[in-house]
C-alpha cells in the first residue's frame, strides 16, 4: 500500500495563476501544481538551494528535487509548445505564521469577520489592504472590534496572516483567483463584491442578510465587478459557518 503524501508547506500562493500565448486560440494546458510552483519561486526566483528549500517546505531534499524536476518540465512544455499554463492543486499548507502583536485572541464559539478597511469603508482591492477591521460575532450581533495593520503583507500570504488572526469569514471587494484559493486553503469562507461602509457590511453578515456577488473577482490589471448578486441568507449563509453557537 502506498504511503500517504506529505503535505508540502508553501510560504505563499501565486498571485498570478494562469499564463498563455498570445498568438495560439486553442492551446492544450499544462496544470502546474502550487507545490511546484513553490520550488520554481524559492529557489529560482529567491536563489534558495535545495536544502534550504527542502527545509522551508517541511519535506526531505530528495522529494524537492523531484517536485522542482517536474516543476521545470512542465513550464518548458508550455513555453516551448504554446500550451497554457494554468497552476492548482497539491497537497499543501500553510508556512504557519505569527499573529499581529497586537491581536485580541477571540473566545470560543465566537465568529470572527475580517473586512479590508480604509477610512470606514471597504478597500476594494484585497491584495493591497494596509489593514484589516476584525469583527467578533455572537448570536448575531457584533461585541467586539479591533484594526490590525498587514505590515506590507502581500496577496501571497494574506490568508496566512488571516489565519493566525483567527478569521473565520472574509469580506471584500475585488480579489483574484489566488487569493481566492489561499483562502480556501486557510478554511477563510468568503464574501466578495461588497462596497460601501464595512461596518454596515460586516452587522448584515452577522444577521445573515449581507448581499454580496460570489463572481466577483480581480486578475491584477483590470476588476470585473458583475451584477449578480447573492443575499446571504438566502444561499446557506447559516449552514456554511456565517453564525456559531
Amino acid at each position: 500500500m502506498p504511503r500517504p503524501v506529505r503535505c508540502r508547506r508553501i510560504g505563499q500562493m501565486p498571485a498570478y495563476r494562469s499564463f498563455s500565448p498570445d498568438d495560439v486560440q486553442n492551446a492544450d494546458t499544462v496544470y502546474l501544481t502550487v507545490d511546484e510552483y513553490e520550488t520554481i519561486r524559492l529557489m529560482d526566483a529567491e536563489g534558495m538551494n535545495q536544502e534550504d528549500c527542502a527545509s522551508s517546505m517541511n519535506v526531505a531534499r530528495t522529494t524537492v528535487t523531484a517536485i522542482y524536476e517536474s516543476a521545470r518540465r512542465k513550464v518548458a512544455d508550455a513555453l516551448t509548445h504554446g500550451k497554457h499554463l494554468i497552476i492548482t492543486g497539491g497537497c499543501c499548507e500553510f508556512k504557519p505564521m505569527n499573529a499581529p502583536a497586537d491581536l485580541i485572541r477571540k473566545g470560543s464559539g465566537i465568529m470572527r469577520i475580517a473586512v479590508p478597511y480604509d477610512q470606514g469603508e471597504i478597500f476594494q482591492h484585497f491584495g493591497r489592504t494596509e489593514q484589516f477591521k476584525l469583527y467578533d460575532i455572537e448570536n448575531g450581533k457584533i461585541i467586539q472590534t479591533q484594526i490590525v495593520n498587514t505590515n506590507g503583507t502581500g496577496h501571497g500570504v494574506l490568508a496566512g496572516f488571516l489565519q493566525a488572526a483567527q478569521v473565520d469569514a472574509l469580506i471584500c471587494g475585488g480579489i483574484g483567483m489566488g487569493a481566492q484559493m489561499a483562502l480556501a486553503e486557510a478554511g477563510v469562507q468568503l464574501f466578495p463584491g461588497v462596497t460601501g461602509d464595512a461596518d454596515k457590511a460586516a452587522q448584515a453578515l452577522a444577521e445573515g442578510n449581507l448581499s454580496y456577488n460570489p463572481d466577483a473577482h480581480c486578475d491584477h490589471h483590470d476588476h470585473h465587478h458583475h451584477d449578480n448578486e447573492h443575499e446571504c441568507g438566502n444561499h446557506g449563509c447559516g449552514n456554511h459557518g456565517c453564525h456559531k453557537e
